[in-house]
């Protein structure tokens, strides 16, 4: 496999690739015939769909009363006709009173595809696909906007959308995770949440009993700060379907009960210790538990084997939160 240093190229290397199998993959088909596409365009690379995040938007172009693009960039345009009237948003009001334009916005869903590239917890490439269509929403100035906020993304700006197109696949994004994660400790060599839940699944049973990736995705965000130096940020994301199982234990519970419940879950999740990634990743299993589990440890009643017992009892020594 590819040395760290260079995965960022290798990944850029694949990009026109994905690029041509989102244009000519119909979003009807489903991510299934995305994965079968992608199979065929990189066949050195087994991807699988792990999971579709939806439920956001964002801010499109300017179309006018018959559908005609006037912009590609509505932020773009208005900031610049404001410019042109010495920032006076009354006065771009008045300019365009008799002109039917409307914004529009992208709305879409993330797919996360991912495929093995290692041995480790943290080898495997995530692919990013978004799902997008241009819907049609507010009309602008009728709202009589006071910022440029309210001019270009209004509250109740989704009322009423209609669709200028259908559905399409756009590449966003393709990485090695793991190299990712050095990337972040190479900028703060103190790990983060992230790279000690990586850490943790590795020592723990649910290493042993299957991939990270089988079961987690990772959300990341790269920009600069005012220093230009380099931000990162990771957030897992399970990639169930639908709400985590509520934990069927209330505080006090301990021993047989507590292993009864902690099992359940663990059963409905499909790993074992997923009611460890849990508390920390989705807040699905309360904190009380750990404690718990490690006194239950302490006094005699191991239904935990070792490894996942000192995870936990690390975890209580030196706490964190996703």
């Amino acid at each position: 496999m590819k040395q760290d240093q260079g995965w960022t190229e290798y990944c850029k290397s694949l990009s026109p690739a994905i690029v041509e199998t989102c244009a000519r993959t119909p979003v009807s088909a489903g991510p299934a015939a995305l994965v079968k596409a992608l199979g065929s365009a990189l066949p050195e690379w087994k991807f699988r769909h792990a999971l579709g995040r939806g439920g956001w938007y964002r801010l499109g172009g300017i179309v006018d009363a018959t559908g005609q693009r006037v912009s590609d960039n509505l932020e773009s345009w208005v900031e610049n006709a404001i410019d042109e009237r010495d920032g006076d948003i009354a006065r771009l009001i008045d300019d365009f009173a008799g002109q039917t334009l409307y914004a529009t916005r992208l709305v879409g869903q993330t797919h996360y595809l991912v495929a093995s590239a290692g041995e480790g917890s943290a080898d495997f490439l995530q692919l990013e696909i978004e799902d997008l269509q241009e819907m049609r929403a507010h009309r602008l100035f009728a709202n009589e906007p006071a910022t440029l906020e309210e001019l270009v993304d209004p509250r109740g700006g989704n009322a009423g959308l209609a669709p200028l197109g259908l559905p399409f696949y756009a590449f966003r994004r393709i990485q090695h995770v793991g190299n990712f994660l050095k990337r972040m400790l190479a900028q703060k060599p103190e790990p983060a949440s992230i790279h000690r839940m990586v850490d943790d699944w590795s020592k723990s049973s649910a290493g042993n009993a299957s991939n990270f990736y089988n079961h987690w995705v990772i959300a990341t965000r790269e920009h600069l700060d005012r220093f230009h130096q380099p931000v990162f940020r990771a957030q897992p994301i399970a990639t169930l379907a639908g709400e985590p199982p509520e934990f069927e234990a209330c505080p006090g519970t301990s021993g047989l009960s507590l292993q009864e419940a902690l099992t359940r879950f663990d059963h409905e999740i499909g790993y074992p210790l997923a009611w460890y990634f849990h508390m920390l990743g989705t807040k699905a299993v309360p904190h009380w538990v750990a404690q718990t589990v490690v006194e239950d440890a302490l006094a005699g009643f191991a239904y935990l084997p070792q490894r996942d017992v000192d995870v936990v009892r690390s975890w209580l020594h030196r706490p964190y939160a996703i």
